[in-house]
């Protein structure tokens, strides 16, 4: 896959693209209905999407950041697995946000990507102030050669409402894995590189493979989990993802403890899949207390991974 962060872009193809555009936190399964038409459009174009970092709503509204699903390393292998070739992942700063529409389907789209299809959905909004509308876009896609096709939205079977970022992380917040998956299309999963900690879990005998998560994220709490990466397949574990308030932390950590495991992970890109929730994170009053409780919980995620 080919990785864009700045247009004009040098691509490696000089075909044009089938450009899916939106934020694409979380690619479920309405964000899949999107990237599925564009793989369907080659080999005449090649599949492409769009999105932005940080997010909008963030830049915005930077004390009250949007709740993140993944990082671009997650948001790149499930997109590659679905048949994606190009990924633009443009910086969205002031001075974006204040191209017109004609502005960023002219220099952004058309010219910065050399896009040929445009695919997006009914509610996209874009340019200074979402001035641009799909009639907007539909309207600069004549002008400058590339075609608008709109996607109905998807809608979640089970509750028979539209499948979306919000509720995802909605979802995610409860704690509610099995809704997030239905959202998703597959189970949530963490990817990332294998960090150094401050070792406090080994003293407590519960040794951790700690990984960087986007910030905010939208799920935090305790949970059962499953490890693939560096020689393990399907490791069943347990992990932590927050703050730690027991030990006054102020970073967001994930810290997965893989069951009967005693290898050096340092370094290592590990995929930490989430098979259930075990509960919220919470403040103890000694190191003792939260001990203790990190027994209960180990044996519970056992439990769980067993029934699963």
């Amino acid at each position: 896959m080919q990785l864009i962060r700045h247009v004009p872009a040098r691509l490696s193809d000089k075909r044009r693209l089938a450009l899916a555009i939106g934020n694409f936190d979380g690619l479920h399964l309405g964000h899949q209905a999107l990237l599925n038409q564009a793989v369907a459009a080659a080999p005449e174009f090649r599949p492409a999407l769009l999105c932005f970092e940080p997010l909008p709503r963030t830049l915005f509204a930077p004390d009250k950041p949007v709740a993140r699903v993944m990082k671009l390393r997650d948001r790149v292998e499930v997109a590659q697995a679905l048949g994606v070739e190009v990924l633009a992942q443009l910086r969205f700063d002031h001075a974006f946000s204040r191209l017109s529409p004609e502005q960023f389907a002219r220099d952004v789209v058309a010219e910065g990507l050399n896009a040929g299809q445009v695919l997006i959905g009914p509610d996209f909004r874009f340019g200074h102030k979402a001035a641009g509308d799909v009639a907007a876009m539909k309207e600069f896609g004549e002008r400058f050669g590339f075609d608008t096709r709109v996607l109905e939205m998807v809608a979640d079977d089970h509750a028979d409402r539209r499948v979306s970022s919000s509720r995802l992380r909605e979802a995610l917040a409860r704690g509610d894995l099995a809704r997030a998956e239905r959202l998703l299309g597959r189970r949530y999963a963490i990817s990332g590189r294998v960090v150094r900690g401050e070792s406090l879990g080994r003293k407590l005998g519960f040794a951790t493979a700690n990984l960087r998560v986007a910030e905010p994220p939208a799920f935090t709490g305790i949970a059962a989990v499953r490890v693939d990466g560096a020689g393990l397949t399907r490791h069943p574990g347990i992990a932590s993802l927050g703050r730690r308030p027991t030990v006054a932390g102020r970073s967001w950590l994930l810290e997965a403890h893989l069951f009967d495991f005693d290898g050096d992970l340092y370094g290592r890109h590990l995929r930490v899949q989430f098979e259930g929730f075990i509960r919220h994170e919470e403040h103890f009053e000694s190191l003792d207390a939260m001990t203790a409780q990190m027994h209960r919980d180990a044996a519970r995620a056992k439990a769980l991974l067993a029934r699963r």
